[in-house]
């Protein structure tokens, strides 16, 4: 067990919550999908372009409370932009 594990007891079982993570590769399978889009939209999406599992399964651990994600940083807001990368295209 590690300090970002969550677990929840119940009576005399314990379940292990799941942890969302997100890596540049996991969130780059996202990059082309139909946004604005919901959760549910997004794991639609996932599943058919065959995303990693673990994609759909940090979807699936998002709540889903009808919102409305209009690009990736609405789901990762540490996602890094094109201005992160300081390239400068108009040199090339």
């Amino acid at each position: 067990m590690t300090k970002d594990d969550v677990y929840i007891s119940n009576f005399n079982h314990n379940f292990k919550l799941p942890t969302m993570y997100w890596t540049l590769e996991l969130a780059s399978n996202l990059e082309d999908a139909p946004w604005p889009a919901t959760r549910d939209e997004l794991i639609d999406f996932a599943v058919r372009s065959g995303a990693p599992l673990e994609v759909i399964e940090n979807l699936q651990a998002m709540e889903d409370e009808g919102d409305v994600y209009e690009a990736i940083d609405d789901i990762w807001p540490d996602y890094p932009s094109k201005a992160d990368f300081l390239f400068n295209e108009d040199e090339y």
